[in-house]
């Protein structure tokens, strides 16, 4: 173990990742089959969007949850209206967590939520007939709508398999209808053991422990042996994601794709534990005096990434751990890193973030 290990890192608290990433989610598109189904999709959409904003407004206010869920049950049925409650907390926590105003939240997206329920036949409002049709509840006359719904075919196995254990009730899956540029889709967010029934590529062998260091615009990685010392070191870059006027989408997407990429060379190189920082309990990003660096913050997901991580890590066989980020940077440790084996930041904090994991 490295000397620069310290009493103060001996304390570091370490959590399995597994035990907190329960779901992940796959995304399908949804056909209404007919004009009259679709023309009451979108009126439930815009129901419950404003419902979730007049949500947002009760809670940022500290209405009681009894009386912000009354007022949203005159809206939508009991399930819909206990969806848009929980969503409108998520999204002021997350305002809250961003540095800004809740009761100035915008809700622009055409959206519907439903929650699990594995008593329900799998969710409350949303259900499957077949592998490639949707029912989902219409609340204003008790009605079902009809959809057609369609996967890539990689997807299709393990839909036919949620689809048999919902029907036995043995398993929930969340949902989340999107309308986005003229087309609907579906997100399923399913237990995570389904998913790597079908998508997992193997165990891990190796005996080496991975650290990443996750920034907006690259991914630092520093593989550690068994006695703290650097085998290897890669940096994966992206600097457009952080330029202005670049999309959200294929910024995220440029980030997800490079951590992948990374996770991949750690399962092909003897490495057997990732570990990440905890950010799921950080309860408010840290904004500078630098109006371009606090864009690239805000705009910067780092919790959907880690959640990613994890993710990509157990379907490669690979364990993954959530390390206290107190002190990963700017604290004497990182300091000393750096200029014992001539480090950046970056690199030094994913090696301080291997340690921690090493010591676990």
């Amino acid at each position: 173990m490295s000397q620069c290990q310290t009493s103060e890192m001996s304390k570091t608290e370490v959590v399995d990742a597994s035990e907190l990433v329960k779901y992940v989610t796959i995304t399908g598109k949804l056909v209404p089959i007919s004009i009259e189904d679709h023309m009451k999709l979108a009126r439930l959409a815009h129901d419950f969007k404003r419902a979730v904003l007049v949500a947002t407004r009760m809670v940022a206010k500290g209405v009681r949850e009894a009386e912000v869920l009354r007022e949203l049950r005159k809206r939508l049925n009991k399930a819909y209206a206990d969806s848009a409650f929980k969503t409108a907390k998520a999204i002021v926590e997350g305002c809250s967590f961003n540095g800004g105003n809740p009761l100035h939240i915008e809700v622009r997206k055409l959206f519907i939520v439903s929650e699990g329920e594995a008593s329900r036949h799998g969710n409350r409002n949303v259900k499957f007939e077949s592998t490639d049709v949707i029912k989902v509840k219409y609340p204003h006359d008790g009605s079902w709508l009809s959809l057609r719904a369609e996967f890539g075919e990689k997807y299709l196995p393990l839909v036919r398999d949620l689809v048999d254990l919902a029907e036995r009730r043995r398993i929930s899956y969340h949902a989340k209808i999107v309308f986005r540029s003229g087309k609907v889709y579906l997100h399923l967010s399913i237990p995570i053991q389904l998913y790597l029934k079908y998508f997992k590529e193997g165990e891990a062998r190796g005996r080496l422990i991975a650290g990443f260091d996750l920034n907006s615009d690259r991914v630092n990685l520093v593989i550690i042996d068994e006695h703290g010392e650097i085998v290897d070191v890669r940096t994966a870059w992206f600097p457009e994601a952080t330029s202005h006027g670049f999309p959200r989408e294929k910024a995220k997407a440029l980030r997800l794709n490079a951590l992948a990429r990374l996770l991949k060379y750690c399962h092909r190189h003897g490495v057997s534990v990732v570990v990440f920082e905890n950010l799921l309990s950080v309860k408010r990003k840290r904004f500078t005096r630098s109006k371009k660096a606090n864009r690239k913050i805000n705009r910067f997901a780092k919790k959907q990434l880690i959640q990613h991580g994890v993710v990509m890590a157990l379907k490669y066989g690979l364990r993954a751990l959530l390390v206290d980020p107190k002190g990963t940077t700017n604290s004497r440790e990182h300091g000393e890193l750096m200029k014992k084996y001539g480090l950046n930041r970056h690199t030094a904090s994913a090696y301080l973030i291997a340690l921690r994991g090493l010591r676990h």
